[in-house]
């Protein structure tokens, strides 16, 4: 008892141990004893413990740090412990999430979102870097301008580690500016392509043109015709570049081999070519996951694609300029510039629901403007932006002639300066081997060709509403005839 002499409370707490350690209470003869009697015990010494006042009976349960400590102010003698202060105690802070939905982000941005998957708009501002671009301005078609010169092209980076962080030098400029930041070779079941990979200041997508002219492999055979390549690509990005540098991002000239590393240098794209020489064939295609990757019937964009680049790739015949004299043939060129526009612009979430709807009964365009778009949400203005960079359509390169059935897309791009000498048609393959309503599809076998559907054709009652939509609703440039096409 000495050791609890003085101690305020002592007395209580010797009294509580006892309540907790002594015998159940007799119980009345009028009531029968509580269930939870047993659990009393437990229940007072768990509310003893859990509340402010902890009696000595937790003493040696390190609710007192000192005592693990003998040299601590009070490691013996409990009372004379009297906790941390306030100002000892660490602050708690509570977590504020820099996460907000994004409306409210855009919100606070000065940003009005418009539809799903459409780039945000945003006042004009200086060019930045071009992995991280300024959101889009709203779209609007621009009249012909001429190329952008080579100046506004220009970049501070160092080396090819480098140029994804390169760097516009313009100031705020209205004109869609474009970059090359890449090229390469890539075999094809169609002959060889060249690869180019674009950076623009419109939006943060990687678009892409794969131009067809083999001839550039053959360093030691003459050009008869102007090579098509990218002007920003050859263009000198800064001082420091070694010559590593520029064939590691694509900027040579001829097959590139251990043994043959030749850089190339800037070029001034030509004006004319040989006269008798066909203009080049060009193909401006949208992205399409479906119809590209997985084989999908309800449209012909995989078919389109390798349609295009084989057309391309077919050898010219340039007629002998005398009676004596014999054709020459050369390798095909051109280029299809890829566009990463999904579904007509829209994405390709909302084209899987455009697609659900399509199985109610709406054919393409109404399935589109039920979903709060315009039948084609497209445009073209960064794929006028590659084509100058090639040298093609514009005033001052080469004419081109256009692959494609879309009068809107021919109109887009002569807004846009380009110079479009011929209208190729794109005439579907299995409309080709249709001959008339009552007889079946000629299936023709896969053969070697880009994309899942290769060299062959797609076929079927879905790809017929698709396409009678796209001639009588789109205005596509197709005969479509009752007799064949009911």
């Amino acid at each position: 008892m000495d050791l609890y002499k003085g101690i305020e409370g002592g007395i209580s707490d010797l009294a509580l141990l006892d309540m907790l350690t002594a015998p159940d209470l007799p119980t009345p003869k009028h009531r029968l004893k509580r269930r939870d009697s047993d659990l009393d015990p437990l229940l007072l010494a768990a509310a003893a413990a859990y509340g402010p006042h902890v009696t000595r009976n937790h003493y040696a349960h390190d609710f007192f740090p000192a005592v693990g400590d003998p040299r601590a102010e009070g490691a013996y003698d409990w009372t004379q412990w009297h906790g941390e202060t306030t100002q000892q105690r660490k602050p708690r802070y509570r977590y504020v999430s820099r996460q907000a939905p994004r409306s409210q982000r855009l919100k606070e941005q000065g940003i009005a979102p418009e539809k799903e998957n459409e780039p945000v708009k945003e006042a004009a501002t200086p060019l930045r870097r071009t992995d991280n671009l300024p959101l889009p301005p709203p779209k609007t078609h621009s009249i012909a301008r001429p190329p952008a010169p080579p100046s506004l092209l220009s970049s501070q980076s160092a080396s090819v580690t480098d140029a994804s962080a390169s760097v516009f030098t313009s100031p705020t400029i209205s004109a869609v500016q474009v970059k090359c930041m890449a090229r390469t070779r890539v075999p094809t079941p169609h002959g060889p392509v060249f690869l180019h990979l674009y950076h623009n200041n419109r939006d943060n997508k990687e678009h892409l043109a794969i131009v067809v002219d083999p001839a550039q492999l053959n360093d030691d055979r003459p050009q008869l015709a102007r090579p098509l390549r990218s002007q920003s690509l050859d263009a000198v990005w800064s001082d420091s570049e070694t010559e590593m540098d520029r064939i590691t991002r694509g900027a040579y000239v001829g097959r590139l081999s251990p043994t043959s590393q030749t850089p190339s240098t800037p070029i001034e794209q030509s004006t004319i070519t040989t006269g008798t020489i066909p203009f080049p064939l060009v193909r401006i295609h949208s992205e399409c996951f479906t119809g590209e990757t997985i084989g999908s019937m309800r449209c012909d964009c995989g078919e389109q694609l390798d349609e295009a680049i084989r057309q391309i790739s077919q050898p010219i015949v340039i007629p002998a300029s005398s009676p004596s004299a014999e054709p020459i043939t050369i390798p095909g060129r051109g280029a299809v510039v890829y566009l990463r526009q999904e579904g007509r612009g829209i994405g390709l979430l909302s084209k899987i629901r455009a697609y659900n709807l399509q199985d109610l009964g709406h054919d393409t365009v109404t399935a589109n403007i039920m979903l709060g778009y315009k039948a084609d949400e497209r445009g073209y203005e960064v794929a006028a932006a590659i084509l100058r960079d090639l040298g093609l359509g514009a005033e001052t390169g080469e004419g081109m002639r256009l692959l494609t059935n879309n009068p809107d897309k021919v109109q887009a791009l002569e807004q846009e300066g380009i110079r479009i000498v011929e209208r190729v048609p794109m005439v579907p393959r299995t409309w080709q081997h249709r001959q008339h309503k009552h007889d079946d599809v000629k299936k023709v076998e896969m053969v070697h060709g880009l994309t899942m559907i290769g060299g062959g054709e797609v076929y079927g009652e879905d790809l017929d509403r698709y396409l009678r939509t796209k001639v009588l609703k789109m205005g596509h440039m197709l005969p479509l005839s009752d007799d064949a096409y009911a």
